[in-house]
């Protein structure tokens, strides 16, 4: 394990027990494998991923990343919960999916080893989750090539935020495993983008996630108070 100075533990340890979980879409990962879709026509509409160079920060099991290798990017997925990449990797080899791979290393540690070395990077529903949020935005910054995009996506600190994704989500409906989410960590809009200014980022989109627990449908839309995504451009270099 590479410079896994920005990790929590308790964190790496809760999603461990899940691990072999990630893939079963009955799960505690079923809200992810539901708004996957959504996230990744999102992310294409802005930055087209056939035939790129993708990185996945914090990619977990690998729900996103596979999709986006299946869209025909070159994904990479990096993490450092290794029972999550054992199950990422295995899935790839089951499904066949081409042109993905994994690593245990830190966005950090990545950076220093391939700066602007990829067309675009992601990093959803992670920022919530690290001890220094402000640390992986400027390592996202640094992996993405001038002219490229850089995605987030995270939910918003408010009482709104706090009624739905912890108290709904976690111990009403059981959507999540109570305890999945700490309010005191969940980052608000502005203070994303300034993490993202401060990196040297263009902010271009923002969009909220939201949903309906009694339909069960996830839609994007111009509200931003709980689930939240942000796409940022790395200007190209002044020649």
């Amino acid at each position: 394990m590479t410079n896994a100075t920005n990790v929590d533990p308790a964190e790496l340890a809760k999603f461990s027990d899940l691990a072999h979980r990630w893939w079963d879409k009955d799960s505690e990962f079923r809200p992810l494998h539901e708004i996957n879709p959504l996230r990744l026509a999102w992310i294409d509409s802005i930055a087209p991923l056939s035939g790129k160079q993708v990185l996945d920060v914090g990619c977990g099991g690998g729900i996103l990343a596979d999709a986006m290798a299946r869209k025909g990017a070159q994904v990479l997925g990096i993490d450092l919960a290794t029972k999550s990449l054992k199950v990422a990797q295995l899935h790839a080899l089951e499904a066949e999916t081409p042109r993905v791979s994994y690593r245990e290393i830190s966005a950090e540690a990545l950076a220093q080893e391939q700066p602007a070395g990829f067309d675009t990077v992601t990093c959803m529903e992670m920022l919530e989750h690290v001890p220094d949020p402000d640390s992986i935005v400027r390592a996202c910054a640094q992996l993405v090539r001038p002219g490229g995009w850089v995605f987030f996506s995270t939910i918003n600190r408010n009482a709104k935020a706090f009624a739905f994704a912890i108290l709904g989500a976690e111990y009403l409906l059981k959507l999540l495993p109570r305890g999945t989410h700490e309010y005191a960590r969940l980052i608000r809009p502005s203070e994303l983008a300034k993490s993202c200014r401060d990196a040297g980022l263009d902010i271009a989109h923002t969009r909220g996630l939201e949903h309906n627990p009694l339909t069960g449908r996830y839609w994007l839309s111009e509200n931003t108070s709980v689930n939240y995504l942000i796409a940022a451009q790395r200007p190209l270099a002044n020649v």
